[in-house]
């Protein structure tokens, strides 16, 4: 693809009901991504995940997040110093609960992946806190099999 053409396409907003959105999400992906929860700490798959690939949304499969940028911060959730692309994710203010934090979205389908928080290693300080039910995970050269 020439120039921005490949760009385009992962813009392209995904819009869907709450029907729609159960028809292809689990309950669990449903409840984390369309109604904002969150999974308990130190249960999801990918927290001590450590293969070498990407990670997506799991609603709508835009890739958002690197094994080379997740660390582990004894947190209980797949932690990240940095976003594949900042135009990849949507960042809002959440003050819901009595905290102040940044909520992160995937950008293409408005999908709730976690927040944002600045106690993260360098080189970012930066802290992606991302629940595994909002994640698939592809394996570098998956598909070359």
């Amino acid at each position: 693809m020439k120039g921005n053409e490949s760009n385009s396409v992962s813009e392209q907003k995904i819009v869907r009901t709450g029907t729609e959105w159960k028809e292809v999400l689990t309950a669990t992906q449903y409840h984390v991504l369309r109604e904002k929860g969150t999974e308990r700490p130190f249960t999801g798959k990918y927290w001590r995940h450590k293969e070498d690939g990407t990670y997506a949304c799991a609603a709508c499969g835009q890739e958002l997040f690197r094994s080379d940028a997740k660390y582990d911060s004894k947190s209980g959730w797949p932690s990240f110093w940095d976003a594949i692309d900042k135009d990849k994710v949507e960042l809002r203010n959440d003050n819901g609960y009595g905290m102040r934090r940044i909520e992160v979205l995937c950008r293409r389908c408005g999908g709730h992946l976690g927040h944002l928080f600045d106690d993260g290693p360098a080189p970012t300080g930066q802290r992606y806190c991302i629940n595994s039910e909002s994640l698939n995970f592809r394996k570098n050269n998956q598909g070359s099999d």
